[in-house]
């Protein structure tokens, strides 16, 4: 039995036999102990106080009196206001780390296991286990009756992705691979918007500036190139604009009567039309930009298991809305456009499809919940996508539910915060966006720089330098930007993430690297043989402040699922290297004269590494093996 549902039923056990109340397991909260308090897990007593009839200190001292007498793990106990500290016995530590050694070796790890582990043994390991991990059962769920389908990226083929699209994909598939840790099934997906006005503005200034460029004769990604032509499309509207501006049209209706805008609007009825000239060009251009995606997502470390295009969904979307339109659902106006009426959830009437017929982004938003159902039956559906969308999906979900459609209730949007630079915003029109292939390497360099300024990789081979530089630069990109509140805008500072010393990534990493050094002197021998030699070790404050850190990750690992916040497990083991850090700034683990107490210091730094390795995959970070 886990010592938190061993000291749960006691404590149950204790008030039934003083009250004759019956405590169920909800009702009784247990938690890490806060570290300005002695003690290594809390029990919240205000619950019981009106059945102990007691003041909450005299409840939290009755029950700490008696579990202390019944619980032989639990040695001492100390009362703050309505909360019961609880201490754990040094036997019960010193079995904490014995179980986790014996289940590193059954399953054949040696310390020179390296880079076989990663996000595959957090989705297996995290939060599925309550017995390896200790996690609280209260955070138990069983496996729900569909998966959960995460939706990340979401790029216009009209332009390469960009730091904004980085936030997105990292968090996307951080908590993707968060919810798979937490025992959930879940399917990753990506909706390429590959169609729209934007598509037509890239493809219509091609057609008009390009000569027949193309990635090859270019010699650049084809995503970059498609982007180029974005932005010369905006740069010759503008140029266009002038003249009308200049005779008094403001800038909106100058833009919607410029030849060129009416030029692009055209060619996406064309496109709608599927005119076989603009189909060719249109096909051609996306598969540039297909293989730039590719070349992206596999350096950033992020996939998909299925991939919808907003070509093929908008037109599900528009059959949905013409149906909802038949059956009284839906209103037509005049001109022929479609609406929703939503007065009923106090929201404003919204466009489904043009007076011309087209599709608008809701309308493939729909198409797009529908194949997803019909594919899946997803639990829930969630949508990672930028704070500026929140009115859309609040919509979307309405009008599923005004359409009567079962997936209504599934839909969830994980808002996230913008970010910005140190100089402001990016604009993609003007393009002084920053580039996501761009930024990658100014990390990679960044990180080359730092290394080797502080003499990091003397002894390293050319093949392995490089390694390590792309492992540091990516992990300081990713845990700068994940450590951050998703809800938050945030300011990305590349210089500010690479740094050995701090809340950064390449701190945990160098700890990582550190504890493994460690390993690698003490050998296999003494590190296999070090889980059966710490009987009689006393525990110090700071290991122990170590072990309940480490004894705590799974109960993090469910409790940053349930939130979706990826920001959680990384200032966790943040956290956790920290504390490793202090305590082995104090203390020798090799050269420690007593036996016994070097052995429960090498398993303590063995297991450290475990959770940094893996609490670190599940941001999709590697860790090094040396630095």
């Amino acid at each position: 039995m886990q010592i938190e549902s061993k000291i749960a039923h006691t404590a149950a056990e204790i008030i039934k036999e003083l009250t004759g109340h019956e405590v169920n397991r909800q009702q009784i909260v247990l938690q890490k102990t806060r570290r300005e308090f002695d003690g290594d897990l809390t029990l919240v007593v205000f619950p019981f106080v009106k059945m102990m009839r007691k003041s909450p200190e005299e409840t939290a001292k009755t029950l700490g009196h008696a579990i202390r007498e019944r619980v032989d793990e639990v040695t001492d106990f100390q009362v703050v206001k309505g909360f019961l500290n609880l201490s754990l016995s040094d036997t019960f530590w010193r079995g904490f780390l014995a179980m986790h050694m014996r289940g590193e070796k059954a399953k054949g790890r040696g310390v020179e296991d390296e880079r076989k582990r990663g996000g595959e043994e957090a989705k297996k390991q995290g939060g599925k286990n309550e017995f390896e991990y200790g996690v609280n059962e209260r955070s138990q769920h069983g496996r729900a009756t569909g998966p959960v389908v995460v939706e990340y990226s979401s790029p216009n083929t009209n332009k390469p992705l960009h730091l904004g699209h980085i936030r997105n994909n990292l968090l996307g598939y951080s908590v993707a691979t968060l919810l798979e840790a937490s025992g959930r099934e879940v399917v990753k997906v990506n909706l390429v918007n590959d169609r729209g006005i934007h598509i037509c503005k890239s493809m219509l200034a091609w057609m008009k500036y390009g000569n027949g460029e193309t990635p090859e004769t270019s010699g650049k990604k084809g995503d970059k190139l498609v982007g180029d032509y974005y932005v010369k499309f905006e740069s010759a509207l503008r140029e266009e604009m002038k003249p009308l501006m200049d005779a008094g049209t403001d800038a909106d209706e100058a833009r919607r009567k410029a030849p060129l805008m009416q030029e692009a609007q055209e060619l996406l009825r064309r496109w709608e039309a599927r005119d076989p000239e603009v189909m060719k060009t249109w096909q051609m251009m996306n598969e540039w930009v297909y293989a730039g995606f590719d070349a992206t997502y596999k350096r950033m470390g992020v996939d998909f298991d299925k991939i919808y295009y907003e070509s093929d969904t908008y037109l599900l979307g528009r059959d949905i809305v013409l149906k909802g339109l038949e059956e009284g659902i839906l209103h037509q106006k005049e001109d022929g456009s479609v609406w929703a009426n939503l007065d009923e959830y106090k929201l404003d009437e919204k466009l489904l499809l043009r007076a011309d017929g087209t599709s608008v982004y809701m309308t493939q938003d729909i198409g797009t919940a529908e194949l997803r159902y019909e594919d899946y039956h997803p639990e829930k559906m969630v949508y990672v996508v930028g704070n500026e969308q929140n009115h859309h999906f609040k919509v979307l979900q309405k009008v599923s539910e005004k359409l009567g459609k079962p997936y209504a209730d599934a839909i969830h949007h994980l808002s996230y915060g913008m970010v910005e630079l140190p100089d402001g915003r990016m604009k993609s029109r003007e393009g002084t966006v920053v580039d996501a292939d761009d930024l990658m390497d100014e990390m990679v360099a960044t990180a080359r720089k730092t290394t080797e300024e502080l003499g990091k990789t003397q002894d390293f081979s050319e093949a392995e330098k490089k390694h390590l530089y792309h492992i540091i630069g990516m992990g300081a990109l990713k845990y700068f930007i994940l450590k951050v509140d998703p809800k938050k805008n945030m300011l990305f500072n590349p210089e500010e993430s690479i740094d050995f010393n701090g809340n950064t990534g390449p701190f945990i990493q160098y700890t990582h690297a550190r504890i493994r050094s460690v390993l690698r002197k003490a050998g296999q021998e003494r590190l296999d043989a070090a889980s059966g030699g710490m009987e009689g070790a006393s525990i110090n404050d700071k290991e122990k402040q170590l072990l309940n850190n480490l004894y705590h990750y799974s109960a993090m690992v469910q409790e940053a699922a349930a939130e979706m916040s990826p920001a959680r497990i990384a200032n966790y083991v943040y956290d956790v290297a920290k504390a490793f850090n202090q305590f082995y700034h104090d203390h020798s683990i090799l050269n420690e004269e007593d036996r016994a107490v070097s052995n429960l210091r090498l398993c303590l730094a063995a297991h450290t590494a475990r959770v940094i390795r893996d609490g670190m995959a599940l941001l999709g970070i590697e860790v090094p093996e040396k630095m």
